[in-house]
């Protein structure tokens, strides 16, 4: 084996090295240039990577820039787009709430001219009311107890004539005067449909008001029960008590009130709501027309089997009645005509005894001369005697 000496250039040592370790050291000096050959193509490469990397992301930056640039472009157009949109749909929404706005205040304006005809209206009426309850309270004033019942009667009269023509055309509205029963109402009223023939309604009414000087005060409830019997006595369907007592009752003031917890279809009213129940019950009762005249078709289909049988009936009761009558004359007349034989024969009896005295009267007439009247008579002989010589 040889041995070289080598001098280290640093130090400037010289040591001795064998082939070993000789090629160990140029290994290593191969294996330090290869890695520091690697080292460089490392560098390189990553430089050239990084290079690479940079104008990859130069590229994507312009491109993205450019998209960013588009996209902006888009997005400038969608706004504009989205700005004229709105700024139409404004205009169009200002118009619709302008023309929104124009009926609201028309419909505001028709509002507020009804609101102000009917508040108007409402004053009139509020006044005719104060006129009729100072009238009333006028009434009752100078008025007893008697007129003031009275006066009440003629103003519901007075109304009701009043609107008769143009609401009631076929009504009846008059004072009920039958008192066959013992008691009667003070008005009835009776609606007709336009032929005449149907009944669509029909009220009992009664009118109570007294003096406010009157001892005595009556309550509505003292009423209740003789109106319903009179409505029922006279068949109505209906029963409203017209009232002026209880003034103070805010009960009977608020408007009209349903009693008919106490009595079927019973109302208590004030003068002011006359009219305007009538009107109520009559409109509700227009439907019930149709069904009422087909029940008294009904009715009168079975009322006329019925009057065939009472009329039947009757003529059986009466045929034998007068059968009685009959049987019970001819008797009589039996019974007079032998009066009357016997009676016949007694006055022949009589008329033949008559006859012989006749006879024997006659016969003594016959034999009657003056001679004989004159025989106990000489002054009466004498004057016959002197008249036969005249």
């Amino acid at each position: 084996m040889s041995r070289e000496q080598i001098r280290c250039p640093h130090c400037g040592e010289v040591f001795t090295i064998d082939e070993t370790n000789y090629d160990s050291i140029v290994k290593q000096i191969r294996d330090h240039e290869f890695q520091e050959e690697i080292r460089k193509r490392e560098q390189f490469l990553k430089e050239q990577q990084d290079a690479n990397i940079r104008l990859l992301k130069m590229e994507q930056e312009a491109n993205l820039e450019k998209e960013l640039a588009k996209y902006k472009e888009q997005v400038g157009n969608l706004k504009r787009d989205l700005i004229v949109q709105e700024e139409k749909a404004k205009a169009e929404q200002a118009a619709r709430e302008t023309e929104k706005q124009l009926a609201v205040e028309k419909v505001q304006a028709k509002l507020k001219e009804e609101m102000e005809q009917m508040l108007l209206e409402k004053d009139k009426e509020i006044e005719k009311q104060q006129e009729l309850v100072q009238q009333y309270k006028d009434f009752k004033a100078r008025q007893s107890t008697k007129m003031v019942g009275e006066s009440l009667e003629q103003h519901c009269a007075y109304e009701f004539n009043k609107y008769r023509m143009g609401m009631f055309p076929q009504a009846y509205f008059e004072k009920d005067n039958d008192a066959r029963t013992g008691s009667k109402g003070d008005f009835i009223f009776r609606d007709y449909d336009a032929d005449g023939e149907t009944e669509i309604i029909s009220i009992m009414f009664e009118m109570k008001n007294e003096n406010e000087t009157t001892a005595t005060k009556h309550k509505n409830e003292d009423f209740l029960k003789e109106l319903d019997k009179d409505r029922n006595e006279k068949g109505c369907e209906y029963a409203i008590l017209v009232s002026l007592l209880e003034a103070d009752n805010e009960l009977y003031n608020e408007g009209i009130v349903d009693v008919s917890y106490r009595y079927p279809k019973m109302y208590v009213i004030r003068p002011q709501f006359f009219i305007p129940i009538i009107t109520i019950l009559r409109n509700a009762a227009l439907n019930t027309v149709s069904y009422k005249k087909e029940l008294a078709l009904e009715k009168e289909h079975n009322l006329d089997i019925t009057h065939f049988e009472e009329n039947m009936e009757d003529f059986k009761q009466r045929f034998g009645k007068n059968y009685e009558l009959a049987a019970r004359k001819f008797k009589e007349a039996i019974e007079d005509i032998d009066k009357t034989i016997k009676n016949l024969e007694k006055t022949k009896a009589a008329l033949l005894s008559s006859e012989n005295n006749l006879r024997l009267a006659n016969n003594k007439a016959q034999d009657l001369s003056i001679k004989k009247l004159t025989k106990n008579a000489p002054s009466l002989r004498e004057q016959f005697e002197a008249l036969k010589q005249e």
